[in-house]
């Protein structure tokens, strides 16, 4: 056992116990942990050992030209050296309005993402700024980068055409020089790595205008070294070796037809696979704080992080969407996200930069579905090695921290907040928080204990996930030969699963949340009241009575848009605000997940077709991937609150895909 995780231990066994013997190990513990500048405000999970299996899967991940730069989606790095091409756009004008653009993102309203391979060996994009649009296209030729921007401007529209900017140097303070020569970029890393980047706007310095003379000898707010040229036709870039325009192109229509390849061009199902990959892929980043490759949940939300943030079950889904085309990418998003388990042993709501995270309150606990979902489709058992034992001490701290008269109930330990900026922790607000349901009206009028730390408010849908956890980590735990672990596991799903079944409202025909402070039972809806399917508590009638009189009910959760994050019929629907009646990709996935518990195809066909209407408006009408949508409208784009290339947005394609390998959709037999 490393002293991290005998410190860990003794935190949870701290925060457990109250008797004097407890607080006199307590105080050795902070003793101990003074001594060794590790209190657990400070400790970060990453120093837990990496399996040399997961450590050579990082190596793996980690090499070669990809959109790696967090904070620009027209950044090309090189890793590990950490070399950057920048690609950076001038608006000219002849009176008082130039402009420079060095950062891209969705979130800017700029950017139409397009297709973006695993590898990054085939990206592409279009830029709308200042009246100006491009494209912008990378590709692989072996170990070197192809870059092509060509202007999609109409001739003459401007006085003065925009200028592009390709600016080379190294990034995270890696050493390394960028030498700019007569007609080329020479830039050698700290390894001795030496590449040659030229761009054919260099092969037109005999031709060259007055202005791009004036461009190559430092009229633009560039520190380093920089190739420039007007955008009045394609200009490219290559590293290795001088292309160009017309080899350049070549290449990447060799790239672009793989990457349709690999999305199934032709196939029905080609637009899921493509929207899943594009999303994923242009999530992904290198976080050079901890050496890694991530999916965060997108761009605008790392960058307003201070670089990368991770939240729980977002991180999780998100390693379910690699899993179709990038098994170790969706391994490192499972793993990462249970690295930043706290001293506390619970993976935390957030983790950002800088190794601030919510040490006072976790997340929804699909860690467990998770990692035995990849290792059904993947069958790689050092993975179940290297993700059982934090999985089993968040398990266990829910049932320690956060159960009331046997139900799992929501919280926010306020003596564990460390976060000084984060004035809700430790209140209502955090609790809520706790579910991933930030505003939900479940849990309006609800009663928070300060004392306790918990909201008195019997939660069916988290209960749930807690009760397949359990049954997952179970089956986890015997597929590794732990039989006393198995039990334990076993023996907690059935006392919660006991609890849960008392839930069944015979009369309104679902389970439904109990107001632990009052004892009422709450008859307000949401598609967490399904949940008991996914924890297989329901029973195969009882989940024929959910279905007809709710499920399918269109003054609740039916309709053209389905499934709102809570019923139609509730007050709060038509606020359409975030969870308080939009739709959500992993509420739908959730479900989905629950319905393939029990025998009706019927069902889950029609589900699955509807989630993926809803997915396919906005993908092929914009490119967009939405944190969530519109229940009314179908649209993600009717409010500024659902970002617009969130990766968990995809599930609800990843629904059909599932569905149509079973041959039940339309789609799997090739129909639109």
């Amino acid at each position: 056992m490393t002293i991290e995780r005998f410190l860990t231990r003794l935190a949870a066994l701290h925060r457990q116990k109250r008797s004097s013997s407890m607080r006199v190990c307590s105080s050795f513990y902070l003793v101990l942990a003074s001594s060794l500048s590790v209190l657990p405000a400070a400790q970060p999970a990453f120093s837990q050992s990496q399996s040399p299996e997961y450590s050579q899967l990082q190596q793996r991940l980690a090499r070669g030209w990809n959109t790696w730069d967090t904070d620009s989606m027209t950044t090309h790095v090189l890793l590990p050296e950490a070399l950057a091409i920048h690609i950076g756009f001038k608006h000219n004008t002849t009176f008082f309005g130039d402009e420079f653009l060095r950062r891209t993102s969705v979130g800017q309203g700029m950017v139409s993402p397009g297709p973006h391979s695993w590898d990054g060996s085939y990206t592409q994009l279009r830029v709308s700024w200042r009246g100006h649009e491009w494209r912008v296209e990378s590709g692989h030729e072996g170990r070197d980068l192809v870059l092509l921007v060509t202007p999609l401007d109409t001739a003459g529209k401007f006085a003065i055409p925009p200028t592009v900017v390709f600016g080379v140097d190294f990034l995270w303070n890696r050493s390394g020089t960028a030498l700019r020569e007569t007609s080329l970029i020479t830039a050698r890393g700290s390894s001795g790595t030496t590449v040659r980047i030229y761009c054919t706007c260099e092969d037109e310095l005999p031709s060259a205008s007055l202005r791009d003379d004036r461009l190559r000898r430092g009229q633009l707010p560039m520190s380093g070294a920089y190739f420039a040229a007007e955008l009045t036709h394609p200009v490219g870039v290559s590293t290795g070796a001088r292309r160009s325009v017309s080899e350049i192109q070549a290449i990447l229509e060799k790239r672009q037809a793989a990457y349709l390849k690999s999305a199934g061009d032709g196939n029905a199902t080609a637009p899921i696979v493509d929207a899943i990959q594009t999303t994923i892929a242009w999530d992904t980043i290198f976080d050079p704080e901890h050496n890694r490759v991530i999916s965060p949940v997108s761009r605008d939300w790392s960058v307003s992080w201070g670089g990368y943030v991770l939240f729980d079950w977002d991180t999780f889904f998100g390693a379910v969407l690699a899993g179709v085309g990038d098994k170790d990418l969706a391994y490192a998003n499972a793993i990462e996200e249970l690295r930043e388990e706290t001293p506390q042993g619970f993976v935390p709501n957030y983790a950002r930069a800088g190794n601030w995270k919510s040490f006072d309150r976790s997340e929804p606990p699909v860690g467990a579905i998770t990692v035995l979902g990849l290792f059904h489709k993947f069958h790689d058992r050092w993975f179940l090695r290297d993700t059982f034992e934090s999985l089993l001490l968040w398990n266990r701290w829910w049932s320690q921290h956060r159960t009331m008269q046997g139900f799992i109930v929501l919280g926010s330990d306020g003596e564990n907040w460390r976060e000084r900026t984060e004035d809700a922790s430790g209140t209502w607000q955090a609790a809520v928080y706790e579910s991933g349901l930030d505003n939900s009206p479940m849990y309006d009028g609800t009663f928070y204990d300060p004392g306790t730390h918990m909201l008195e408010f019997a939660d069916v849908g988290m209960t749930s996930l807690y009760v397949a956890d359990c049954n997952a980590l179970a089956e986890i735990a015997e597929g590794l030969n732990k039989t006393v672990e198995a039990k334990e596991l076993r023996d907690r799903a059935a006392r919660y699963r006991a609890a849960l079944a008392a839930l069944w409202d015979e009369k309104t025909g679902i389970f439904l949340n109990r107001d632990l402070h009052t004892g009422e039972n709450s008859t307000r809806l949401s598609p967490t009241n399904f949940y008991p399917m996914l924890a297989k508590v329901a029973t195969p009638e009882q989940v024929k009575i959910m279905i007809e009189k709710h499920l399918r009910n269109p003054d609740e959760f039916w309709g053209e848009w389905v499934i709102p994050s809570i019923a139609r019929n509730d007050p709060a629907f038509h606020e359409q605000n975030y969870w308080r009646g939009r739709i959500w990709g992993p509420m739908n996935y959730l479900v989905y997940l629950g319905l393939c518990n029990y025998d009706d195809a019927g069902i889950r066909g029609e589900f699955a077709t509807k989630s993926y209407q809803l997915f396919l408006k906005e993908w092929r009408e914009k490119g967009h991937v939405h944190e969530n949508y519109n229940a009314i409208l179908g649209t993600g784009d009717d409010v500024s609150s659902s970002d617009r290339f969130y990766h968990w947005g995809a599930l609800l394609g990843l629904i059909a895909l599932e569905e149509s390998r079973a041959n039940t959709l339309p789609i799997a037999r090739g129909k639109p």
